[in-house]
């Protein structure tokens, strides 16, 4: 079997085999295939698709690439959950917590932020002391003893995916559904969990800009993880703006706080609310989402998932203080107050350059290796559907080294106005099972 000839099969449109997709795959993560060749096959599954078998198969071999997590010492159904990536996208710091406060593990491997998009693991790491890597023996005892543990991943956990990621990025290949929906489902699949919550963004500050897209995305991600055996779930939720108020990482967490303390912004509530009553129907906690939804909002009025948030950061050498006493997190040196130059509703707001700004304060990496200041950041105080006067705060910068006229007038840029009447935007727009 050649490379070659399987490049020149794909690129006809022609159907591969199991067998060739796993000599692709395994040849690739051994070095047996050079990059150019995995990058051609890449590209002409961007042109040519691939179908549902081959997809699957092609997300099961990635996923046998290499670690496999065994989470079969944790009692009950694991359920896992999984965004796409958005602005202000603390969901996970929310929802892990109120689902585990509800006797749901969640045994949860994220990742970190690059560009305009938000990671988990770069939040978590502003609370001092937190350790992002455990070993396999404590993540598994973590969830037993407190239901939560939100880790990286594992060096291990599926290379093929490590491999093909990086190249992607460099080939134009990204946007490609079928290699970003084995690219997600793999490392789900890897990860251990019995069921898969699946929260598929779409609008300006998503990879998937249409509604369209983005169903064909979860209806992707769907067919291959049931046919894997793994109840699979997806929310089609709008990333037309920045989620709640917060962009970056440290505001973030103090954001999610105060959502466990019932204080927080409304839409980021509300997906969680939603998120985590799915997951408890998948984890067989109850058959109703009305019933799942009075547990959650039980837990959070309890404030035992606040107290579930402090179990997982002491567990995970984090300083609990910081949760019980948001305010001891470090602050920027300086809070800029921007003013609207216009009166009327706002009817559009740019995640993606709002998202961008916070990355140029410090906020976010342009390059994987770009230290992050944890400090720096946006808070929002107008959104779609809100009226404004001219000279009203539309936001607040948090800054360390200032803020320049170019980095002003961007965020000025982000802000779209109508003198009509403009409704507060839909946050979820279907549930697909």
């Amino acid at each position: 079997m050649r490379m070659v000839d399987l490049i020149q099969k794909k690129r006809d449109g022609l159907e591969l085999t199991d067998e060739e997709i796993h000599f692709i795959i395994e040849g690739y993560t051994n070095e047996k295939i050079p990059d150019y060749q995995m990058s051609a096959w890449m590209m002409a599954v961007c042109f040519q698709g691939l179908n549902k078998r081959e997809t699957a198969t092609l997300t099961k071999e990635m996923m046998h690439s290499g670690d496999i997590i065994d989470l079969s010492a944790i009692a009950g159904v694991k359920v896992d959950k999984h965004s796409t990536g958005g602005v202000g996208d603390k969901t996970s710091l929310v929802l892990g917590p109120i689902v585990a406060a509800c006797g749901v593990p969640v045994a949860k491997m994220s990742g970190r932020g690059l560009g305009h998009t938000g990671g988990t693991l770069d939040k978590l790491e502003s609370i001092p002391g937190l350790h992002i890597m455990i070993s396999e023996e404590d993540f598994v005892k973590q969830v037993n003893d407190c239901h939560l543990a939100i880790i990286g991943q594992s060096a291990h956990l599926d290379p093929a995916d490590k491999k093909m990621y990086a190249l992607r990025d460099v080939t134009a290949t990204v946007s490609c559904i079928p290699l970003i929906a084995s690219s997600i489902m793999s490392k789900k699949l890897a990860a251990g969990s019995d069921a898969i919550l699946l929260d598929v963004k779409y609008g300006d500050g998503a990879f998937m800009k249409t509604i369209e897209d983005a169903k064909i995305l979860a209806r992707t991600m769907i067919e291959i993880g049931e046919s894997l055996g793994k109840d699979t779930r997806a929310t089609i939720s709008n990333m037309s703006q920045p989620l709640g108020n917060a962009i970056g990482n440290s505001l973030e967490v103090k954001e999610a706080i105060d959502t466990l303390n019932g204080h927080g912004p409304s839409d980021l509530l509300e997906l969680c609310l939603q998120a985590g009553s799915h997951m408890l129907v998948q984890a067989q906690k109850t058959d109703s989402e009305i019933a799942a939804r009075k547990m959650l909002e039980d837990v959070i009025a309890s404030k035992k998932a606040l107290h579930t948030l402090c179990a997982m950061v002491k567990a995970q050498g984090g300083d609990d203080e910081y949760i019980k006493h948001p305010e001891m997190f470090e602050k920027a040196k300086e809070v800029i107050a921007i003013k609207s130059f216009k009166e009327g509703y706002v009817k559009d707001l740019e995640a993606m350059t709002l998202g961008l700004v916070s990355m140029k304060l410090g906020g976010g990496r342009q390059t994987t290796d770009d230290v992050i200041d944890h400090s720096v950041g946006i808070v929002l105080n107008k959104k779609i559907g809100d009226f404004v006067k001219k000279d009203d705060i539309l936001l607040y910068v948090h800054t360390n080294h200032g803020l320049s006229e170019e980095l002003r007038q961007e965020i000025l840029s982000a802000y779209h106005f109508s003198d009509d009447f403009v409704a507060h935007p839909i946050l979820i727009d279907e549930v697909l099972s």
